[in-house]
C-alpha cells in the first residue's frame, strides 16, 4: 500500500523528488519493522512472566502436597507428586 503510494507519488511529482520519497517510505518502513520488534519482546516477556508465575504456584502448592502425600501414601505418593509438578512444568513451558 505505502509502495504503490510512494510510486505514484513518483509519477506524479517525477523523479526530482525521488529521493525523498523513497527515504519517506524506508522511514515509515523501519518504524513499522521497529513496532513489530516491540510487540514481539513483549510478548515474549509476558508468555515468561506467565510461566513464572504458574511454576511460582505449582511449587508453592507442592510443599502440602508432599506433605500430605508423604503421610498418607509414602514413597508413591511424593513420586505421583513429583512427576505431577514435572509434567506441569514441561506443559507450561510448551504451551506459552
Amino acid at each position: 500500500m505505502d509502495l504503490e503510494a510512494t510510486t505514484e507519488a513518483r509519477r506524479e511529482l517525477g523523479p526530482a523528488h525521488e529521493d525523498e520519497l523513497i527515504g519517506g517510505f524506508l522511514d515509515r518502513l523501519d518504524r513499522r519493522l521497529e513496532q513489530r520488534e516491540r510487540e514481539g519482546t513483549q510478548e515474549i516477556q509476558r508468555r515468561r512472566a506467565h510461566q513464572k508465575q504458574m511454576i511460582v504456584g505449582a511449587m508453592g502448592i507442592s510443599i502440602p502436597l508432599l506433605a500430605i502425600a508423604a503421610v498418607f501414601a509414602g514413597l508413591a505418593g511424593v513420586i505421583v507428586v513429583c512427576a505431577t509438578l514435572a509434567v506441569i512444568a514441561v506443559a507450561v513451558s510448551r504451551g506459552s
